[in-house]
């Protein structure tokens, strides 16, 4: 039987009095071009959307429903951190500074936040835990994931129409064959993540 994300991380914290939870979660970190896209989430635990999930795990149709669901639900905020930051200072560095300002960005102030792989970043406006795979076990992370994804994915879709030819549209930035040759035809464009292989020198 595959495990589906629940709120018992979160219903833990609430009985010991600590709330609102928020998860926090990414998408993007392995493309070759374009944002890492990060989201904060704290779900109503009386209006939880059903279906809640792993981004990755949810049909393109899944996602669009249970994105308008969750904003329409919750309290959100979306951090976009470009391709020019993540070649300044990392990858990793880039999600964790998305991560403390989309839950800065938060309307209201997170008591805790739960947080998708295995960092906790400095500078965190609460308390946190990193959660291993914590879009497959948080539904507040799986909520993150699914507002990440879907930000992103419009993000690049929308992005494609200024940089045609690469097929931003279909992987997303991703290192797919077709956009390896896309690069080695057009060469690399502004949104292209110089930093990552084998665009870097």
């Amino acid at each position: 039987m595959t495990q589906q994300p629940d709120y018992s991380f979160e219903a833990d914290l609430i009985a010991r009095g600590i709330m609102p939870i928020a998860g926090v979660d990414e998408a993007g970190r392995g493309p070759l071009a374009g944002p890492v896209v990060v989201a904060a989430c704290i779900l109503d635990p009386e209006l939880i959307p059903e279906g809640l999930n792993d981004s990755k795990k949810l049909t393109l149709k899944n996602r669009e429903v249970l994105y308008e669901q969750i904003l329409a639900t919750s309290h959100a905020s979306i951090v976009s951190v470009s391709a020019g930051v993540i070649d300044a200072i990392n990858i990793r560095a880039a999600t964790l500074r998305g991560m403390v300002e989309a839950l800065q960005g938060l309307a209201v102030q997170p008591g805790y936040a739960l947080i998708d792989g295995r960092d906790v970043p400095q500078g965190l406006p609460c308390e946190a835990q990193a959660l291993v795979k914590g879009d497959g076990r948080s539904v507040s992370i799986a909520a993150a994931s699914i507002l990440a994804k879907v930000t992103r994915d419009r993000l690049m879709t929308r992005v494609a129409k200024f940089w045609p030819g690469y097929g931003f549209e279909h992987h997303m930035g991703y290192g797919t064959t077709a956009h390896l040759e896309a690069i080695s035809k057009l060469g690399a464009c502004p949104i292209h993540r110089l930093s990552f292989a084998p665009l870097k020198g």
